[in-house]
């Protein structure tokens, strides 16, 4: 603790001594590697949405239901494979975000706290994904106890969680296997996004149902989601103006009024009058 206290003093004292054109650099700072660009989204369309999860529910129901879960709800890959039945309440149709499942090492799986603060949250259920969850409540092994199973929604059979790394690749295998596009389960959640807002609903309510810590961040990923809502903005703008009757505006001052000339006779005028008073 003390090594690491002097090793940052010490390059806060070299940074002091290169802003201070002692040193040409601070040669203890770390090189900064670029981030290299995102790589192009394959996003679902609706159809190749249905035609998944049409063939999964024949196939895979237990993993059908998963994805309409990430789809119906926009929640992360580790925070629906962290969901307890504790946090899900079918009557109110609401579930709460407590955890997230991560992986150690790529093998040994823990419970952490969500992305971000407000991502532990309140999210509402559709009458879909609500379908979906009960599906799953009437699947649980009566052998297995809640303590045997962690009380996981989404759980191996003997009742532990699903491993992340396995969720994705069951995922492109069955993409493959059904004939759809090849994506990610974490873009299931843009999925959602997408289809929220090409429906209309406000940008405040999608980064509400995604959880973002701030508005700007939705912005920032959807903004090429919203050219449209931009111009039916202006467009209602201009319809609101030319609709409108027409403002009655003060009659213009004769032309006269306007030239220096006049204006000059004038100040003459109020001189003279003041000098004689």
């Amino acid at each position: 603790m003390q090594a690491g206290r002097i090793f940052k003093i010490f390059i806060r004292l070299l940074g002091d001594a290169a802003r201070h054109r002692r040193l040409p650099y601070n040669p203890a700072r770390p090189t900064v590697i670029p981030r290299p660009a995102a790589a192009e989204r394959q996003i679902w369309t609706v159809q190749d949405t249905i035609h998944f999860l049409h063939c999964c529910q024949a196939t895979d129901p237990a993993f059908a239901d998963l994805i309409e879960v990430l789809i119906g709800t926009g929640i992360r890959k580790g925070e629906a494979l962290a969901l307890h039945w504790d946090d899900v309440h079918l009557p109110e149709r609401v579930l709460y975000i407590r955890y997230t499942l991560s992986a150690i090492d790529n093998n040994r799986l823990i419970l952490t706290s969500p992305k971000t603060r407000s991502s532990k949250d309140w999210v509402a259920l559709s009458a879909r994904v609500a379908i979906a969850l009960r599906h799953r409540a009437e699947d649980k092994d009566p052998s297995l106890s809640h303590a045997d199973h962690g009380g996981f929604v989404f759980h191996r059979p003997d009742g532990r969680p699903l491993h992340p790394a396995y969720v994705l690749n069951h995922f492109h295998d069955l993409c493959r296997e059904f004939g759809v596009p090849r994506t990610t389960v974490h873009d299931l959640r843009h999925l959602a996004a997408t289809i929220s807002i090409t429906a209309d609903v406000p940008l405040t309510v999608v980064s509400k149902t995604l959880r973002h810590a701030t508005l700007s961040t939705t912005a920032n990923i959807y903004g090429h989601l919203t050219t449209q809502a931009a111009r039916d903005a202006v467009d209602t703008i201009d319809h609101a103006l030319t609709s409108a009757s027409p403002i009655e505006l003060p009659r213009p001052r004769a032309p006269g009024d306007h030239t220096t000339r006049v204006r000059n006779q004038r100040v003459a005028t109020r001189t003279q009058q003041r000098k004689a008073s």
